[in-house]
């Protein structure tokens, strides 16, 4: 039975105009922002021109370095796996997600991202574990 609040992998969708100079983070007031169990994080981005830059974290820790966004895309297009990697890694329980795109060009560049949340299987604390098993399976009383 799943703990907690985050019963299963979570997805936000995104696309927004990013202005000259400004920053942008899709996930304030996310549901999710700040998950209640260690999640695997996906991010996929893709804008509509070049400079664009990004970084995931976890809290203070981060799961990419800043580092450029793929341009080419179009305005309103939501990437996907089959033409954009996602930067994937772990987010911490009860440390806010952040995905801080930051735009040093002289004009606006429209970004478009999906971030998915899946809690992990099998950890202390929490998180997704997966179906019930079976009673039984083992006989009382014999030792080897």
């Amino acid at each position: 039975m799943p703990r907690g609040g985050m019963e299963g992998p979570q997805q936000f969708k995104w696309t927004q105009a990013v202005l000259a100079g400004a920053t942008f983070n899709p996930l304030d007031n996310w549901d999710y922002e700040t998950p209640d169990v260690d999640v695997k994080v996906e991010v996929w981005s893709r804008a509509t021109a070049t400079g664009l830059l990004v970084v995931v974290k976890s809290g203070g820790q981060a799961i990419t370095q800043e580092s450029p966004v793929q341009a080419g895309g179009t305005a309103g297009v939501l990437p996907n796996t089959l033409n954009t990697e996602p930067d994937v890694g772990e987010g911490y329980a009860s440390r806010k997600l952040a995905v801080q795109y930051r735009n040093p060009t002289a004009g606006t560049i429209t970004v478009d991202g999906i971030i998915k949340a899946t809690p992990l299987v099998g950890r202390a604390g929490g998180g997704y574990r997966g179906p019930a098993r079976k009673k039984g399976g083992f006989r009382k009383g014999r030792r080897r």
